[in-house]
């Protein structure tokens, strides 16, 4: 229990710096804020209405204990382009970036799971020397350029998969849940879905892989051998299962990051999810919407880190031992 409050103090105090550092960048950086919607017919008086109205009138340490105290609460003010809650225009566009960071990384560590598993018990075959290569030069590639490839090909070639967007204009659903579930959504989530699977599918094919070639020189895996059991028990049953323990850590700590690392296939796509709103946030001056959206990010970075190390203390009692001497 101590160490677990220990990490989650951590947690805090790492959020607390993260906000701290957004609300500085985002004060400091040049021009004025209000500037895109003040209109020259704008008298004194009126602009200076306008900026009290966003608060930006206040000395900036009376803004920064606002931000903070408003950030706990889970307030982010109202989006200067928006004239909206900051925290309903997340709220609108999280779930897009939710289902897309989820369908991804699952399909990435299950093909990563699987094909590194085959490949460690059947190393140094002809699908070993070509695999391998093809996952590093996929993990070495931008993710902008996946995307471009993919859209070039399956979208304006083939015209298989629509090129942007994450239903179509006009479509109309009774509830959220029906629109994720619709068939033009699946359509559209393809294309970006593929792209960071693509990306993300190195890291647990070659973790896994590692692992396999450990546990497979582990004497119960000899003594599953000796017992006569098929190969494919011994593969699933007992190599595999003891090799997954830093997949399932690395699974935690990938959602986390790739929540932040959805800002670029977002834009490639125009997925109207947290990242695309993130870059049209910074672009337009927009701070209160910037600083959430970063906000969310870092507390989900941060808390899948913490969960990780929970796993990681549950899935390995070595690690619960060695936290209570």
């Amino acid at each position: 229990m101590k160490a677990l409050l220990s990490r989650f103090a951590q947690m805090v105090f790492v959020l607390w710096i993260v906000a701290t550092i957004l609300f500085l960048i985002f004060r400091l950086m040049p021009g004025d804020p209000t500037a895109a919607y003040i209109d020259t017919t704008f008298t004194e008086e009126q602009q200076r209405q306008l900026r009290a109205a966003f608060g930006l009138d206040q000395s900036l340490f009376k803004q920064y204990i606002l931000f903070i105290t408003n950030a706990a609460h889970g307030e982010f003010g109202e989006s200067f382009h928006h004239r909206k809650p900051v925290i309903d225009l997340l709220l609108e566009v999280l779930p897009n970036t939710i289902v897309l960071t989820l369908t991804s990384i699952i399909i990435a560590y299950i093909f990563g799971v699987l094909v590194g598993a085959w490949l460690a018990w059947n190393r140094g075959s002809r699908a070993e020397a070509f695999v391998v290569p093809t996952v590093l030069a996929l993990r070495a590639a931008p993710e902008f350029w996946l995307g471009m490839v993919l859209l070039a090909t399956l979208g304006f070639g083939l015209g298989w998969f629509p090129s942007g967007g994450a239903n179509e204009a006009g479509a109309a659903y009774t509830s959220e849940w029906s629109r994720l579930f619709s068939l033009d959504f699946l359509h559209h989530l393809t294309l970006p879905a593929l792209t960071l699977a693509l990306y993300l599918q190195g890291l647990p094919l070659l973790l896994m892989r590692s692992n396999m070639l450990d546990v497979m020189h582990e004497d119960f895996v000899m003594m599953a051998r000796m017992k006569g059991l098929p190969e494919w028990v011994i593969v699933l049953k007992h190599a595999a299962r003891n090799a997954l323990l830093p997949v399932v850590t690395a699974f935690a700590i990938g959602i986390g990051q790739s929540i932040g690392a959805n800002v670029v296939v977002e834009s490639v796509f125009s997925w109207p999810g947290l990242g695309k709103l993130l870059v049209a946030s910074v672009a337009a001056s927009d701070y209160p919407v910037a600083q959430g959206a970063f906000l969310l990010i870092a507390i989900v970075l941060v808390g899948m880190n913490f969960v990780a190390d929970l796993l990681y203390a549950l899935l390995d009692p070595r690690i619960s031992h060695g936290a209570r001497r």
